[in-house]
């Protein structure tokens, strides 16, 4: 696809979000993003000369769609449901909010869009289930749109919200805390470095001006599934801490815990994609940067 094509953007204040609108931006893409008039911009204040952004708390969301000709939207904006959050409010950011703009969107002539996805069991939490159900609800439109899923395993990198794991597990390793409680760390997952997910949303920006209306699964992983228990123990060998104790088994596994994912990446690099950070390189990447940000 054109780097003049035109993208609107949600979630473009958050970790996926902002590594995404600053690559789009430094390729050439043209790139409007809806946020909050409260909302945190400090990731992206690099790129807020560059890009047209509406408040949507004050603007609405159909402005956007009169006054631009939007050729993609990407749905990035995302909560998570962590600190007791109501979870009318997560319904409202990962179901309600992207389907206006989906109706907005068909009634203005844009047919391409691009929602991210989690690989998480509907059945773990309120953010799982409310992904899933918008995901349910994009393959209903799929007779009138290009409809993109991108379905992603645990993505980390620098700058993350520390309430993530990852990045929770550098902070307590970092700041040498007494002890961390953990469940026992069997359970496997696939961590996949920020920038490799970045490329797949471009790697997806360039062909989906060939693809024909329907609906498009791709999984993002790095093909590689590791046990918490080795990434946390990796992780601290890494951060060459000596005094954290990790209580492993200490904090039961969640309902519905899902074991051992079952990641397809076969779909993404079909259309020209693969993962290039090696887990310990990404981590060494995020570490660095943490501990700069430190200084």
């Amino acid at each position: 696809m054109s780097s003049k094509q035109r993208i609107l953007m949600t979630g473009a204040t958050g970790f996926l979000g902002s590594n995404l609108l600053i690559k789009l931006v430094d390729v050439g893409y043209e790139v409007i993003i809806l946020k909050r008039s409260f909302s945190d911009t400090k990731r992206i204040n690099g790129c807020l000369k560059k890009i047209k952004y509406y408040d949507i708390d004050q603007e609405g969301i159909e402005k956007c769609f009169t006054e631009n000709r939007i050729d993609v939207f990407i749905h990035c904006a995302t909560d998570y449901g962590r600190k007791n959050t109501d979870p009318l409010q997560i319904i409202e950011a990962n179901l309600i909010l992207p389907l206006k703009i989906l109706e907005i969107g068909l009634k203005n002539s844009c047919f391409r869009f691009i929602n991210t996805d989690t690989i998480l069991d509907k059945g773990i939490n309120s953010y799982s289930l409310s992904k899933k159900q918008f995901s349910d609800w994009l393959k209903m439109y799929s007779d009138r749109a290009v409809c993109v899923n991108v379905v992603l395993e645990h993505f980390y990198g620098p700058f993350d919200d520390r309430t993530k794991f990852v990045p929770f597990i550098i902070d307590k390793m970092l700041s040498n805390a007494a002890e961390v409680d953990l469940t026992f760390g069997q359970q496997k997952r696939d961590f996949i470095y920020i920038d490799d997910v970045v490329d797949a949303f471009t790697v997806i920006l360039e062909n989906i001006a060939n693809m024909d209306k329907g609906f498009y699964n791709y999984e993002i992983g790095a093909d590689k599934l590791v046990t918490i228990k080795e990434i946390v123990s990796l992780i601290k060998e890494m951060s060459e801490n000596k005094v954290t104790r990790i209580n492993f088994g200490a904090v039961p596994y969640r309902a519905n815990e899902v074991m051992e994912p079952k990641i397809d990446t076969s779909s993404i690099r079909q259309i020209g994609w693969t993962p290039k950070t090696k887990l310990i390189d990404g981590l060494r990447k995020t570490l660095e940067m943490e501990i700069e940000q430190r200084k």
